[in-house]
């Protein structure tokens, strides 16, 4: 059988934009021919795409690392660089895509053929030819292209199916899905034997649904506990759940004792306790289980959680329990995706601060990824070139930060690698 997997992390890169070009015109008979450096390409972006052809993670334990293609650099004659080819992830529907830094949910591939831009890549650098004024008809620079940086992700897959089978283990969950649908789970009389979610479709007349296996809950399970998480996360997508629970106690423990730690479990991850449930007395046929079922239904209730008795070994009352669980499934809400949050995009840089001011043993340090773009644009053996580095100084308002930072005059900046002397 092959490795279930469920998590994994991963490295994508989105392209980086190709540098402007400083070219001029060279033509015979030309004696002066203006600046026509063309612009760089954009850097390719990274997409995810929700593919039904793949159905684990699996996949991910060999390929961890994604880079799209770079813009191409611009060329002379005003000729843009080639725009560089994204990258498509492909993943099984029900892929939730995290940032690992700070756990925010950034794509959920809910639907099948879904597809997502993640990143964008970055933009081209202006060639020369954009920089050309009366006054500085010979521009000796030209603008870098966006950088775009390593994101490290977590990708989960969270099963999607209408109904849940959930409750302790060896409570006969595998046995009940095997009875009802054509899915054929491993099954076996010891704990754990189902270590990942098994799913099977139910036909009730001309209506169906899909049943998922959800592996064996335990105490603490919402707080990790056995591989509590693992398991959990494949409940959070499903509408209704079955909530199985061995009634005749054949392990030794009190199947109401079951019940209740294993909705403390669903109440504690992420409050599935309030999901529509039926509860279902398996293994009827054992002795104890007739006692205990009424004490189960004494218990329930005015809960509004109806009880089913079944026996998964001998096939009983199975036919009314999946009528019931399609008239529930029909009054419950579709399954709605999880809300995406945006990622920090580095081109938010330009629409809010592009820079920053740290003062260290009165030395000023000006950071930011906008300064690294303005340092690596401009020829500082050209004086052309100086006198835009100062006057974007000014119009991004860097020297009116310096100063109420408490720059005074001939004081020392660091900007990028270059130090300078601050001057009015």
């Amino acid at each position: 059988m092959a490795l279930f997997v469920d998590v994994v992390t991963i490295t994508v890169k989105a392209g980086d934009g190709g540098n402007g070009c400083v070219s001029f015109h060279r033509e015979k008979f030309v004696q002066a021919g203006g600046p026509d450096g063309g612009d760089g390409g954009r850097g390719g972006d990274v997409i995810f795409e929700a593919t039904e052809r793949m159905h684990t993670l699996m996949d991910f334990r060999y390929k961890r690392k994604f880079t799209a293609e770079n813009g191409g650099d611009g060329m002379a004659n005003r000729r843009s660089g080639k725009s560089g080819e994204p990258v498509v992830i492909q993943v099984p529907p029900g892929t939730v895509v995290r940032e690992k830094a700070t756990g925010k949910l950034l794509l959920d591939l809910f639907e099948p053929n879904a597809r997502k831009v993640l990143v964008k890549g970055g933009k081209g650098g202006f060639g020369n030819q954009h920089f050309a004024t009366p006054t500085r008809q010979a521009p000796q620079f030209a603008r870098p292209g966006e950088k775009r940086e390593i994101i490290e992700l977590t990708l989960e897959l969270k099963s999607i199916a209408d109904v849940g089978l959930v409750g302790f283990p060896n409570v006969g969950k595998s046995t009940i899905l095997s009875v009802v649908t054509a899915a054929r789970p491993k099954i076996a009389n010891y704990h754990f034997t189902t270590l990942q979610p098994n799913l099977g479709i139910v036909k009730q007349g001309d209506d169906s649904f899909v049943l998922a296996d959800i592996p064996g809950l335990v105490e603490g399970a919402a707080e990790g506990v056995g591989l509590g998480h693992a398991f959990l996360r494949h409940v959070e997508r499903t509408r209704m759940l079955l909530h199985v629970v061995d009634i005749a106690g054949s392990e030794g423990r009190d199947p109401l004792e079951d019940f209740d730690a294993i909705m403390k479990e669903l109440e504690a991850y992420g409050d599935l306790k309030n999901r529509p449930m039926i509860a279902v007395a398996n293994k009827m046929d054992l002795p104890g289980a007739e006692e205990n079922l009424e004490r189960l239904k004494e218990k329930l209730k005015g809960t509004g959680i109806p009880v089913f008795a079944v026996s998964a070994a001998t096939r009983k009352n199975f036919d009314q329990l999946m009528y019931a669980t399609s008239e529930m499934l029909a009054t419950c809400p579709p399954s709605e995706p999880f809300l995406e949050e945006a990622l920090y995009d580095p081109t938010e840089l330009e629409q809010g601060a592009p820079f920053t001011v740290e003062v260290d043993q009165g030395v000023y340090f000006v950071s930011g990824r906008e300064m690294d773009r303005l340092i690596e644009s401009v020829n500082f053996d050209n004086e052309e070139s100086l006198n835009y580095f100062h006057r974007s100084l000014r119009r991004m308002g860097v020297i009116d930060a310096l100063r109420e930072a408490g720059a005074k005059e001939g004081d020392s900046v660091v900007i990028g690698e270059m130090e300078f002397d601050f001057v009015e």
